[in-house]
């Protein structure tokens, strides 16, 4: 029984196969190496940074979405009051 060992280029893990049948005999994951409690701090401040950024964009989105809501309403309203005998069609019962 012959075996292949691979290296992963997404994860760099270490893959061992089976060259008969294919199937997949172990895998190894790479050793991070670890980081100092400064490094983790650093990055650990990077996030809350990166988050109270995307908060604060759907804050305002949020904050305008009231108002655009309300004028895709009137258009909406103005759409059905000029042509107001034509029943919806339901785009389903065409078929």
């Amino acid at each position: 029984m012959e075996r292949f060992t691979l290296q992963c280029p997404c994860c760099e893990a270490t893959l061992t196969i089976d060259s008969t049948t294919g199937a997949l005999l172990s895998h190894e994951e790479k050793k991070k190496p670890l980081a100092s409690f400064d490094d983790l701090k650093s990055e650990l401040s990077k996030q809350k940074e990166l988050r109270d950024q995307i908060f604060a964009q759907e804050m305002s989105s949020h904050k305008d979405r009231g108002r655009l809501l309300e004028e895709k309403f009137k258009e909406a309203l103005k759409r059905a009051e000029s042509d107001p005998g034509t029943p919806y069609k339901n785009p389903l019962d065409l078929d």
